[in-house]
């Protein structure tokens, strides 16, 4: 299976604070960093070396790096379905959605034999970490904006031929209201619980000047937040609870890319410089073409977003 979006690694840990740095670093500086570069940017997220050198083992087995040596420096460069693992989350992560009343759905039904159970277990899960609510064992319920990552997930794992994807107008004939429907269908406590923890751990961090804080802050609030828009698919305010903590947190996180993008801009400059030579990458990790938006060029997304 190619490389997965490791969204269950636990938030905060060193594999899912690496995870975060390379997507928000590697790219801008042509998809391979030293590894002294990668453990200097972990300290100044408050990782210690021997924690980000077993962390860089893990998401190398993970196919999201590759050891690569350039010239004396070792280091890791991106694999080739790592940059397009990354763009799909910068859309996702940076840009969050939500429906309106209006909004199409996206329906899923599959029926995949026994003989291919792990498919069939595999598909779930993914379902689950892309914010598909689960309307039945074999039917599942999402914003019909989100229909291309089902199209992924299905190609991807090769049961194209036992799924079939609808995209419909309206859900009628409910045997419970829609507000209602939709806490059967989805976790909506845990949901709340994201958003809630986010704001809680973060609202606090918005005043950083130092650089090397503000690029741990922001790294430490972007690993945070990364999970909670696939989690939550961007039901329709109008079918949630009133008070619905998903507007506060989205921009809190906007507020907190904004306050920290230049220090921690500045920050990742002052280490990478001199450190990355300007060689071509090899041909085992390149890729074909390059993606713009990361997390410490974050004001041209949100130009693009209407945030500036």
């Amino acid at each position: 299976m190619r490389v997965l979006d490791d969204l269950d690694s636990r938030p905060g840990s060193a594999n899912s604070l690496l995870r975060t740095v390379i997507g928000a670093v590697m790219r801008e500086h042509g998809g391979w960093l030293p590894t002294r570069v990668c453990i200097e940017l972990m300290s100044a997220v408050g990782l210690a070396p021997a924690l980000t050198r077993t962390a860089l083992t893990r998401v190398k087995r993970k196919g999201l790096v590759a050891s690569e040596r350039r010239g004396s420096r070792a280091g890791y460069a991106l694999t080739p379905d790592a940059w397009e693992l990354l763009a799909r989350g910068d859309r996702r992560i940076h840009h969050p959605r939500s429906m309106t009343l209006g909004d199409h759905w996206c329906l899923v039904s599959f029926s995949i034999p026994e003989a291919e159970r792990g498919a069939r277990y595999h598909l779930r899960t993914r379902f689950a970490w892309i914010g598909a609510g689960h309307v039945s064992q074999s039917l599942w319920i999402l914003p019909a904006y989100l229909r291309p990552d089902v199209e992924h997930i299905v190609a991807d794992l090769g049961v194209t031929g036992h799924v079939t994807i609808f995209t419909v107008s309206e859900i009628d004939q409910l045997a419970v209201p829609p507000d209602v429907a939709l806490t059967q269908w989805w976790d909506l406590p845990a949901l709340r619980q994201l958003h809630e923890d986010f704001l809680a751990a973060h609202t606090q961090a918005l005043d950083v000047t130092d650089p090397a804080r503000a690029f741990g802050v922001w790294i430490r609030a972007l690993d945070a937040w990364r999970p909670i828009p696939y989690r939550d698919p961007g039901l329709p305010p109008e079918l949630l609870p009133a008070d619905w903590p998903g507007v506060a947190s989205s921009e809190l996180f906007l507020a907190l890319r904004e306050a920290t993008a230049e220090g921690a801009s500045g920050f990742v400059r002052a280490v990478v410089a001199d450190e990355v030579p300007v060689s071509a990458p090899s041909t085992s990790t390149a890729r074909p073409a390059r993606t713009a938006c990361t997390a410490c060029t974050a004001r041209s997304a949100l130009r693009e977003d209407g945030a500036l």
